[in-house]
């Protein structure tokens, strides 16, 4: 990162951390969690962020993954791999207070099959929430037409590990979808929130920085353009 990019940061965002997103969906999800709670965190993967981590502060935390590295998550008290084709939740019906996902909707195939898992899961009253990238932000517009040969290279000048990058397919990320998806499940939908902050994709190099910062500052000065902010945090409840 260039000192350049540093003096953007503390000029434009001097309150702004790294992965502000998770921090801020962190805060989140712990308005929502209990000392009592059963969680499930759906996509937990090889728990490579902190913010993630509720371990010690629920009763239980579990998480699940089609990946195997979710065996060797820190995060967890319980850990299962996806291994069924329909990617089957290994629980019981009714076992969950929360589920909740980071970064994960994103990459799901069948969003149909994905949220008939997580309702049969979660207990009557349970919460289903999510923070996941909204498609009308440019950066999922351009990732859906780009390979993801591209993506990954694109994340090495970012400084993320390829191991963290998967293909996307963003069939769930639209406030439109989730209600749709929601409706035919037997979801309520009781909250939708679009975020945007620090341009993260684009603190490259200084010119794309200011358009990223520039944009950021025109989304949240105008409410009726809150559809093309970058990040979607929903919470969906079962009856």
């Amino acid at each position: 990162m260039s000192s350049l990019t540093r003096w953007m940061d503390r000029t434009f965002y001097p309150h702004h951390g790294d992965f502000w997103d998770l921090v801020d969906f962190r805060a989140y999800l712990l308005q929502r969690l209990h000392p009592h709670s059963i969680v499930l965190d759906y996509g937990a993967g090889r728990g490579a962020r902190q913010e993630m981590n509720f371990r010690g502060s629920v009763a239980m935390a579990g998480g699940v993954d089609i990946d195997t590295s979710v065996l060797q998550n820190p995060s967890l008290d319980e850990a299962h791999v996806l291994v069924h084709p329909d990617h089957t939740i290994p629980y019981e019906a009714n076992t969950f207070d929360v589920v909740f996902s980071a970064n994960v909707m994103e990459h799901v195939q069948q969003p149909d099959i994905c949220f008939k898992e997580i309702w049969r899961v979660l207990k009557p009253g349970g919460l289903f929430i999510t923070k996941t990238p909204n498609s009308w932000h440019y950066m999922p517009l351009i990732a859906r037409l780009t390979p993801h040969t591209f993506h990954l290279f694109y994340n090495r000048l970012r400084g993320r590990e390829e191991r963290d990058t998967f293909p996307t397919v963003y069939k769930c990320n639209t406030p439109r979808l989730v209600k749709r998806y929601a409706h035919a499940t037997g979801f309520e939908v009781l909250d939708i929130q679009m975020w945007e902050g620090r341009p993260e994709y684009l603190r490259i190099a200084a010119p794309l920085y200011l358009f990223g910062y520039l944009y950021e500052r025109t989304v949240n000065a105008l409410p009726v353009l809150s559809t093309f902010r970058s990040v979607m945090i929903f919470t969906l409840v079962k009856h």
